[in-house]
């Protein structure tokens, strides 16, 4: 049974396969791998989903995930010092739970009208995090 974690305590878990509730908060992809950032409230974490790992609907799903999608991960706990955190996960399976709409704020200055009108995504922003 896999075992299900919150990110902050992946480093006990190391080479285990474990199964992660987050958000995607970022994600990257170049032809046969895709890097998703991920967030669960105690801690970011990045997620790897190589093409010749899992089945295609997972990576199609992998490059078509939305930010601040929310989403269960399995996959195997891996220390990484390329890695931001330390550690990733090599991603076996996701489970979309919710779908988002596309995300409105960007890295670009916005007005305070704008801002406050998306108030409650604002807050999730690393800047309003600190």
């Amino acid at each position: 049974m896999t075992e299900q974690i919150r990110i902050i305590d992946a480093k006990e878990h190391v080479n285990e396969e474990v199964k992660i509730g987050a958000w995607l908060t970022d994600k990257r992809s170049s032809g046969k791998i895709a890097f998703l950032q991920l967030r669960d409230g105690s801690a970011y974490f990045q997620g790897v989903v190589s093409k010749a790992d899992v089945p295609e609907e997972v990576f199609s799903l992998a490059k078509e995930l939305r930010q601040e999608s929310s989403m269960w991960i399995t996959g195997v706990i891996h220390q990484d010092s390329r890695s931001h955190f330390g550690y990733e996960i090599e991603v076996r399976n996701i489970e979309l739970v919710g779908d988002s709409h596309d995300y409105p704020i960007s890295p670009k200055e916005h007005g305070i009208e704008f801002l406050l009108d998306h108030r409650h995504l604002w807050l999730r922003s690393k800047r309003q995090f600190a």
